[in-house]
């Protein structure tokens, strides 16, 4: 006679899409480190921080500087977030026709800051990401062959409800910026933008016919 046995049926291990993963050293944090980076901190009234540019803003060499700063975009400690944050601000702010050459040199730094699921990294490159692409005209047509490489994460936390918690957008979730910033995407990329964000983004619904 056979005897059952009782079996304990194990479930798949977690896949740790979500999980946060360690960032590489910066090269931002590198050129901190050795006194090579254009800004300081500049302290300000009521304890506020920003930066203070130790050359003129509008003699430095985009291609070699905003990359450089989107790389800081992985910092997540002062004052090499704040840097990073503030500087690209600021670079975008001006840049006008110098920031379109660059794009394909931002697009990894892009991809690394949100491969880390880091959510303060996250949201702090979502929000550069938009100012990016209201940065100059043809940005958002120049980063659609692109959009491959960045929106496998996009895709991953669509629908994540944890809030950012900053003083920028401390009512907003992950999930509402990368909603905000796939219709960005859509509106500044061209007619053909929308197929390839659905492609990586099923649940992805169109913003322009509403």
């Amino acid at each position: 006679m056979s005897v059952l046995r009782r079996v304990s049926v194990v479930g798949p291990p977690s896949a740790g899409a979500f999980k946060e993963r360690p960032a590489k050293p910066t090269m931002l944090r590198k050129y901190y480190h050795r006194g090579d980076l254009p800004v300081v901190v500049n302290h300000i009234g009521n304890g506020g921080r920003a930066i203070k540019w130790k050359v003129d803003i509008y003699s430095l060499d985009y291609h070699h500087y905003l990359p450089l700063f989107f790389d800081g975009l992985c910092e997540t400690t002062f004052p090499c977030e704040l840097f990073a944050r503030q500087g690209i601000y600021e670079l975008l702010k001006i840049g006008g026709p110098k920031i379109l050459p660059v794009i394909p040199q931002l697009i990894i730094p892009i991809r690394n800051a949100m491969n880390t699921r880091n959510h303060q990294v996250m949201c702090t490159t979502l929000r550069a990401i938009q100012q990016l692409l209201q940065s100059a005209d043809g940005v958002g047509e120049a980063m659609v062959p692109y959009l491959g490489r960045i929106l496998t994460v996009f895709n991953i936390f669509k629908n994540k409800n944890e809030n950012c918690g900053d003083e920028v957008g401390r009512e907003k979730t992950i999930g509402d910026l990368i909603n905000e910033t796939l219709q960005m995407f859509e509106a500044y990329g061209g007619p053909e933008t929308y197929k390839v964000i659905k492609y990586m983004v099923p649940t992805y619904e169109s913003c322009m016919n509403k």
